[in-house]
């Protein structure tokens, strides 16, 4: 099987690379600017690199920001277990305090936003404002697979295809992890991917071992419906948020349907703000970098965000 090395992913640009443990677990973790600690969490099937604009972005409106490489992604550690919500919001609560900080505005896509809401219930303290993008509350993205068939559960049809063992690692790889290409080019709005974000998710999913890893998220969705730890997880999740809540969307979002996402601010007390983003699909920040932009660093501003 062909492969890259690691280093692939330490990109040049106005930032800094560094390796940070937390938990006993090294993160990759791109870090820009100086001021309040902004967390940038990644989605399938990407790395830090999807946030390579509000890197520089945040950083240039005087925030710290730092893009990391969740477990078993990019440059980081790729152990064999860990790739629950549960201790996926513990690797981020940790990079929290190993960067230094109490708390931080944590901004996670797709996985990263189930990843950004789980946090805010588990570890409330380690959060203190919220950013979700193509992400609905995790029992909201539940509820609508299980029940609306041919919309969300036909949609998130790619997270049944992976459940079987092997195959779709094979799948992800093939013919220089092509797959990737073309579920980055189905889920998006037009004209995205450009071809240099296209090539680096490519060799980015050729590292050893991170096609396996990626996949072990959605097996773990899937088979966790029915287990205790899944049972627990959904039942801790009821809990309300409590921290000022942006989401974002894009309108031409094919893998996580804004009808889906629109409805988890019944899990927010906090001041909760919705924005649809025209021509985006599921990855607006990387499509509409200048408007999603101008929606989080104006929240991010606004000292009494309106519900």
């Amino acid at each position: 099987m062909a492969g890259h090395d690691a280093s692939i992913v330490e990109i040049d640009g106005p930032w800094t690379h560094r390796m940070v443990s937390a938990g006993g677990t090294r993160f990759h973790v791109v870090v820009a600017g100086e001021g309040p600690l902004v967390l940038l969490l990644h989605g399938f099937p990407q790395f830090w690199w999807s946030w390579h604009h509000q890197v520089a972005s945040l950083a240039a409106a005087g925030y710290r920001a730092a893009a990391v490489d969740l477990r078993g992604y990019g440059g980081s550690d790729k152990p064999p277990r860990g790739y629950d919500l549960v201790t996926l919001a513990a690797d981020a609560a940790g990079l929290v305090r190993a960067l230094g900080e109490a708390n931080a505005c944590v901004v996670g896509h797709d996985w990263g936003g189930l990843l950004g809401w789980t946090m805010a219930v588990q570890h409330p303290k380690t959060v203190n404002r919220l950013a979700v993008v193509g992400a609905p509350h995790p029992l909201r993205l539940r509820r609508a697979v299980l029940t609306d068939p041919r919309g969300q559960a036909w949609a998130a049809r790619h997270t049944a295809a992976f459940q079987v063992p092997m195959l779709p690692e094979k799948r992800l790889v093939r013919d220089d992890a092509a797959l990737v290409g073309r579920l980055l080019r189905d889920w998006s709005g037009p004209g995205f991917p450009d071809e240099r974000t296209e090539s680096l998710a490519r060799q980015a999913f050729q590292i050893p071992g991170v096609a396996h890893c990626a996949l072990e998220y959605h097996r773990w969705l899937v088979r966790s419906l029915t287990r205790p730890d899944g049972l627990r997880y959904a039942r801790r999740m009821r809990a309300q948020i409590q921290v000022p809540t942006l989401q974002l969307h894009g309108a031409l979002d094919r893998c996580t349907l804004s009808s889906t996402a629109q409805g988890s601010g019944r899990y927010v007390t906090a001041p909760y703000r919705w924005k649809l983003i025209d021509g985006a699909g599921h990855f607006p920040h990387q499509e509409r970098p200048e408007t999603f932009d101008a929606h989080l660093l104006g929240w991010l501003a606004d000292p009494e965000p309106e519900r």
